[in-house]
């Protein structure tokens, strides 16, 4: 039987899934995470605790154990452990991403000049990198009317839409530096990380799923963002699959992400994309820039909404690939329409509670529902925040149905924050 290392931070939504897709498989877990868990004494080799925050040290913790408890594949869940697994899964001979591609994903200022060295469509950027005693707000003020307003102030670690600002002017990018900074500061980032100033790019936005194996792009999918996200916060909320945009739009996306991926050399895993649709130049094919690229799946629970012709999760792909055992190719998405609602939080303070869940089970193609957060915990609304309170999953015909669904569904929610 086959062995598997799944990497699984404390704080990730994805065990569940991930652990039933290893049964489905018939495959031999061994869970990997940074704390201590109350069974880990009687757990054995099923378990083995590792400094994810040290990816080096993680990797080598993994390499003695595996000298012990051979493994044929070692697989993060999400972002966290993503370079332990690469670092890991090198020094072990097994699939994995060179560390270096996965570090790349995982640093908005190395993503943005491979990109740009290999001539991918993105947005026209700078990196700015403070130094004791500079002026950081005047710098990317400056940047920011250089490059062109509007202009989007972003940090290059944080993720999720975390400190991510829209500025139209130039008092809007002083205020937008001294705030993205002080959230990089509440999330315990050196003093000297470094900011990203952005041209906006105007238009649709879309998320690709993917497999990568052995170099080649596999897409799995791709979502509709219907909701504008113009800013001056970029709160996702809406996906949907299909995609309701022209097939050439969708090539440009495919081919724009595809090349994303060459240029940061990722050959093996699933990859998430980001990229925006520039106006349709009357029927021709679009612009298409790429905001960035994940070595993950899709982020929170919203992985759940996919489902394949093939009866696989997105999980079983993810592990079969790491295994060696998926047939070239990608399998075909399930016929109908997919959605997910990450429910977005309106104001920051304390959840008292959220009322209409079952208002909102009741609407019509609504498939499930779950608030993440438990009443009386904080709640921090963007750009602050790090996390969604929750999410609402719909199923139909059609994305216009779906998405129809998720609106009517969000509609019947009373969520109530005490500030």
């Amino acid at each position: 039987m086959q062995r598997v290392l799944l990497l699984l931070p404390t704080a990730t939504y994805r065990a569940t899934e991930f652990l039933a897709a290893a049964a489905g498989l018939g495959v031999e877990v061994v869970t990997g995470s940074e704390q201590r868990q109350a069974l880990a004494g009687v757990m054995g080799d099923t378990f083995v605790e590792l400094p994810l925050h040290d990816p080096d040290a993680a990797a080598e913790e993994i390499v003695r154990f595996a000298r012990r408890v051979p493994l044929d594949a070692v697989v993060a869940v999400d972002d966290q452990g993503g370079l332990s697994a690469a670092l890991a899964a090198e020094r072990l001979g097994l699939r994995h991403n060179p560390p270096a591609a996965v570090a790349a994903t995982r640093d908005k200022a190395t993503m943005r000049a491979l990109l740009a060295r290999h001539g991918v469509p993105q947005p026209e950027f700078a990196v700015l990198r403070p130094e004791a005693g500079a002026d950081v707000a005047g710098a990317v003020a400056a940047a920011a009317a250089r490059i062109g307003f509007p202009a989007v102030v972003k940090p290059c670690s944080l993720s999720g839409s975390r400190g991510v600002i829209r500025v139209d002017d130039g008092d809007g990018a002083r205020a937008a530096a001294a705030r993205v900074r002080a959230i990089l500061d509440d999330a315990g980032e050196p003093q000297a990380s470094p900011l990203l100033v952005e041209r906006f790019f105007p238009g649709g936005e879309v998320a690709l799923e993917g497999i990568v194996d052995a170099g080649r792009l596999h897409v799995l999918a791709v979502f509709d963002k219907p909701d504008p996200l113009d800013g001056p916060y970029f709160e996702e909320t809406i996906y949907v699959t299909p995609s309701r945009h022209r097939p050439e739009a969708i090539a440009a996306v495919v081919e724009a992400v595809g090349a994303a991926v060459a240029a940061l050399g990722l050959s093996d895993g699933p990859v998430h994309g980001e990229a925006r649709i520039g106006p349709d130049p009357r029927g021709g094919r679009p612009e298409v820039v790429v905001l960035e690229v994940a070595a993950r799946t899709i982020g929170g629970r919203c992985a759940t909404v996919l489902r394949f012709a093939t009866g696989e999760t997105l999980e079983q792909v993810v592990l079969a690939q790491a295994l060696g055992r998926h047939p070239a190719g990608a399998p075909l998405r399930e016929g109908s329409a997919a959605g997910v609602m990450m429910l977005p939080i309106p104001v920051s303070g304390r959840l008292v509670g959220v009322g209409g869940v079952e208002r909102a089970l009741a609407v019509a193609d609504v498939t499930g529902i779950e608030i993440s957060i438990a009443p009386g915990r904080p709640v921090r609304a963007l750009p602050e925040g790090d996390r969604y309170l929750g999410f609402l999953f719909a199923r139909a015909a059609t994305p216009e149905l779906v998405e129809a669904a998720l609106r009517a569904a969000h509609a019947e929610l009373d969520v109530r924050i005490a500030a």
